[in-house]
């Protein structure tokens, strides 16, 4: 049987992008989880979405398991999961949800006047969570993917690999991940202090 692909993957460029974004975005979903403003479970329907458009088998895996603790029915996961209707989902967190689709299937490159409907649905507060929670799932397909594949070169069974990948790429990726993360934590730092989100 022949693997569903995710949608084309990262460049090396994007996913340090990635990785800055994420760390910008940190504090505002600490922030909007002490508010109460995002759920456990609003935040793993979130993170299913994004998953779903970058196909990431771990991200799969993990945030699945995470769903079913945080009450999530294995239907709407696996609704979240196959991009099918979101019949189960909240309605007042269904368009969170489309915005964490768009967001990964436009590769995090946002319209500002969609992102200012966000803004005006849920106030700035929790729009600034969701943004978070999206960043940071994004960063873990960008990663599990390559991640995933490059473990599954060492296994007889080659089915779980992605087929998008290469050696080349993932050895490039894995190599990178290091530096990337710790210029990614002092540029968000500076860009923090600017207040600049990078929408």
């Amino acid at each position: 049987m022949k693997k569903k692909l995710g949608k084309k993957l990262y460049n090396i460029r994007e996913s340090f992008m990635h990785l800055i974004k994420a760390f910008i975005s940190i504090k505002y979903l600490s922030k909007a989880k002490k508010q109460g403003l995002i759920s456990y479970p609003f935040q793993e329907r979130l993170m299913l979405a994004v998953t779903e458009v970058n196909g990431c088998a771990l991200c799969s895996y993990a945030h699945t398991k995470m769903a079913l603790e945080a009450g999530l029915s294995s239907q709407e996961i696996n609704n979240l999961l196959t991009g099918s209707n979101q019949e189960d989902t909240p309605e007042d967190e269904l368009n969170a949800i489309l915005f964490a689709s768009y967001y990964a299937e436009c590769r995090s490159k946002v319209d500002k006047t969609i992102w200012n409907k966000i803004v005006n649905e849920y106030g700035i507060e929790k729009a600034l969570g969701i943004l978070a929670s999206i960043r940071i799932i994004t960063v873990g397909n960008v990663y599990g993917i390559v991640l995933g594949s490059f473990i599954s070169r060492f296994k007889k069974d080659k089915s779980k690999r992605d087929l998008r990948t290469n050696l080349f790429y993932e050895l490039i990726q894995l190599i990178s991940f290091i530096p990337f993360i710790i210029i990614a934590m002092i540029l968000s730092l500076f860009l923090k202090l600017f207040k600049v989100l990078l929408i």
